[in-house]
Order: structure tokens, then sequence, then C-alpha cells
């Protein structure tokens, strides 16, 4: 991995202890860069708002059984992709031909809206049970790569 792509993972891991997950396995971070420029951060949390599974002490995901991976409708928290991609909107940046750095790989629903926004390639740090997003990403000619297979 080279030492760009390295301190990025590392700056998503950061925001990913921002997280409001009550599943520490689960705290994600998410950082949007372009020409080695940040662009925009994200993190996992609830809605602005909205009380966090952290604040309420308990998640609604383990609360219902919910297998990870599925049902990505029954959370409270707004995926940390989507916070990253929602704050480049928010401020007027244009994402389109950046990389997206993440903690994980990215689920199917963050997969499309990746893809719409126009990034061209994400890099990640662990794996995630969605190769549908995977596959998504493969159509859309995205380049994925995973941080530790980098050289």
């Amino acid at each position: 991995m080279n030492k760009w792509d390295g301190r990025f993972i590392q700056m998503a891991e950061t925001v990913a202890g921002w997280s409001s997950c009550f599943k520490t396995d689960r705290q994600v971070g998410a950082v949007i860069v372009k020409d080695k420029r940040i662009l925009t951060t994200g993190y996992n949390g609830a809605s602005s708002g909205i009380l966090s599974c952290v604040e309420k002490g308990e998640c609604l995901r383990v609360k219902l059984g919910i297998e990870s991976g599925t049902r990505h409708e029954l959370c409270y928290a707004v995926h940390a992709e989507q916070n990253a991609i929602i704050q480049a909107a928010k401020l007027g940046i244009s994402v389109d031909g950046a990389t997206l750095y993440c903690t994980h790989q990215p689920c199917v629903i963050c997969a499309k809206m990746i893809i719409n926004a126009g990034i061209k390639r994400v890099v990640y740090k662990y794996g995630y049970p969605d190769d549908f997003s995977m596959s998504l990403f493969d159509q859309a000619g995205v380049l994925v790569e995973k941080a530790d297979d980098l050289q």
C-alpha cells in the first residue's frame, strides 16, 4: 500500500471512532479524497435530531435479531459512506472522480450511491457480507481494492 492510501485508511479508522453505533465492531468511517486532498468525511450514526443507539443504550438490529448484511433499512444509523456523500452535497463539493476510503467494504445501498456520485475508486480495510455490492462496482467500472492487498 502506498503511503497516501495508508494515510487515508488511517484517517477513515480515526473517523470511525466518532461513530454512535452501539456495536463497536460496526463503527465505520469513510473519507472521500481527490488529488490527495480530503473532501469530506463520514461515520455511521443516527440522523440529525434522532437519538443514536448509544444514547438509547441498545442496538435495534441486535434487539430484532437482524443478520449482518441484511435489512439495512432497520437501523437508526446512516452509513459512513452515505454521510460522506451527503456532506459533500450539503457543502456543494463535487466528488466526481474521487476515491472513497472506508474501514469496511460498502454495502449494496452505499455502492449504488458511490456509483451515482461518480466516485471511481474505493479502498476498504475490512470485508462485509455483501457480494452484490461488489458485482455492482464491477459492472459500473469502479475500482475496488482491499487495503491489505495493495502493494
